[in-house]
């Protein structure tokens, strides 16, 4: 959510991890967490049972969460910014809102009182399936709980509409008073390891480390002070899901990937590999021969994380450090290693001896990070950014006595409804998501036997209402058809859904579930719409 950085702490969770023990609710949505974060899920629990905290999921299906739910609304899938503009209205109607707050930390609290007051429980609840009670008395727990923490993950940002909902809840925090104080905040729970590291140190289109924008003058001038060169661009680059398109265009001629396995993890995994296909140059730098490094002209093998010396930023920007435990194996090499040799075989003069030598240069250049250091990350179990000195402890949660920009924005958003919803022919509608054993494109998991033992296979969750009509049971294969691809695969009867709707875990090569996903992408982040498609299911 590069768009959102600075006003809402880059994409990374304003609160930290240890605060969720004092948390008093807690509302969860986009979030299978003890599926995908099990660490933080198993945190939520315990608050919840051992400490009395409430707990709102919004959730189309019935994820274990839900067993310890105060309150379990089950939305019609892509409706997000709908239910929550609906508590707002509830909360302005009955003036519970923080009017000090608003008065003073915020602006344009007008525009959205404005939008919002068309959000009445009964009209949202025609377009969500919430019951018109069931979003009042959300919105007057969140509202009148002093510590309440939002927590949400993919569910809500992979959707045409992904950096709508995220502003959504942003507004939702900022209107009652729940952002810059402890075990509150808006915490979106990062999908991947470093993933934060990734975007932190500039791994978007539109951003310098500690996001500061390519447009800016400033930094691009401090950054090409520091590296020696001159005419960095002064214009965002391409998201992935631009990539594909421009390759198909002829613009995009060679593409790099690093950790990446789009032919598994991309929508529409059939156009994806006709692009892929076309390509003239095709480099694959991984720690696996991937599906994608499969199709790769140039694999350069990469070091796993127990082989080599760095940092990761975690999920609550919390920068630690690692110890290479082993020595790389075979030809593999540390990834700085490899993009430095290959810089100086382009020219540049790229010279570190050590990531502890990149570990300063970062500080140097990124005021987030300006008091993180090798030295200090020795002696501690990390440090939090921003972290601007030597001497800063690091910080556990954002925006104390101030959002990072001055005034928190509203930005009040209109429901949206997905690219592609049911219709006569393509009657279901299909989620997808992760599963407790297995991780991302299964790069990893799959070649651990215990976690394949568990769960060997993909499978589709249908409603026993549905199973019934279509004279079906668990084990049984169906062959789910969008209108871009087909799998034929196990079907796994459960209430975990509501009726017409299935959802299929993404892990499985041989069942891809993104060979039938919608490449419609979020106008803003670029993000495609993975959560919400329409396929039709026969009987294999």
């Amino acid at each position: 959510m590069a768009g959102l950085a600075a006003a809402f702490g880059s994409g990374a969770m304003t609160n930290s991890i240890n605060e969720f023990q004092d948390a008093e609710l807690f509302l969860v949505t986009g979030s299978d967490t003890t599926e995908q974060h099990p660490l933080i899920g198993s945190r939520i629990i315990e608050a919840v049972t051992q400490k009395g905290a409430k707990l709102i999921v919004v959730d189309p299906r019935k994820i274990k969460l839900t067993k310890f739910a105060t309150i379990h609304a089950q939305q019609k899938c892509g409706t997000d910014v709908a239910w929550i503009n609906g508590m707002m209205n509830v909360i302005i109607a009955e003036n519970l809102y923080k009017h000090e707050y608003v008065a003073e930390r915020t602006e344009n609290f007008e525009d959205l009182k404005k939008l919002v007051q068309d959000y009445t429980p009964e009209y949202v609840e025609t377009i969500t399936g919430i019951k018109a009670d069931v979003i009042r008395n959300m919105a007057r727990l969140y509202a009148t709980t002093e510590k309440a923490m939002i927590v949400y993950a993919m569910g809500i940002t992979q959707h045409i509409t992904g950096v709508d909902n995220v502003k959504s809840l942003a507004n939702l925090a900022m209107l009652t008073g729940h952002l810059g104080f402890p075990s509150c905040g808006v915490n979106p729970l990062r999908g991947q390891n470093n993933v934060q590291g990734a975007c932190d140190m500039g791994g978007l289109p539109n951003v310098f480390s500690g996001y500061q924008k390519v447009s800016d003058e400033a930094p691009r001038k401090k950054m090409e002070a520091k590296w020696g060169v001159q005419g960095l661009p002064d214009k965002p680059g391409f998201t992935i899901t631009d990539m594909m398109k421009k390759i198909e265009e002829g613009v995009v001629q060679c593409l790099y990937i690093m950790g990446e396995n789009p032919l598994l993890s991309d929508p529409d995994l059939k156009h994806v590999e006709k692009e892929l296909a076309h390509l003239p140059l095709l480099i694959v730098q991984d720690i696996f021969l991937t599906e994608t490094a499969e199709h790769a002209h140039v694999v350069l093998p990469a070091c796993s994380f127990a082989e080599k010396d760095g940092t990761v930023s975690n999920t609550e920007r919390r920068v630690q450090l690692m110890h290479k435990a082993i020595e790389p194996i075979g030809n593999s090499k540390p990834d700085w290693v490899i993009l430095q040799e290959i810089a100086q075989r382009l020219g540049y003069a790229m010279k570190y001896n050590s990531p502890k030598e990149i570990m300063e240069e970062i500080a140097e250049v990124t005021p987030s990070y300006a008091g993180i250091r090798f030295h200090r990350l020795e002696k501690d179990w990390g440090l939090s950014w921003p972290c601007p000195t030597l001497e800063h402890p690091g910080t556990q949660y954002l925006h104390k006595v101030k959002f990072t920009k001055g005034l928190g924005t509203f930005f009040p958003r209109p429901y949206i409804a997905p690219n592609e919803l049911p219709d006569e022919e393509y009657n279901f509608l299909l989620t997808t998501g992760r599963v407790y054993f297995h991780y991302h494109t299964g790069t990893m998991t799959r070649k651990i036997d215990v976690l394949e033992r568990e769960v060997p296979q993909c499978y589709v969750e249908m409603n026993p209402e549905d199973a019934a009509s279509m004279k079906l049971r668990s084990g049984m294969k169906v062959n789910v058809a969008s209108r871009r691809g087909a799998i034929e695969i196990p079907v796994l009867v459960t209430d975990k859904v509501p009726a017409k709707v299935v959802f299929l875990p993404f892990h499985f090569k041989e069942a891809a579930a993104n060979l039938l996903t919608n490449p419609a992408c979020d106008p803003v982040a670029g993000i495609p719409e993975y959560k919400v498609c329409a396929v039709k299911i026969r009987r294999a």
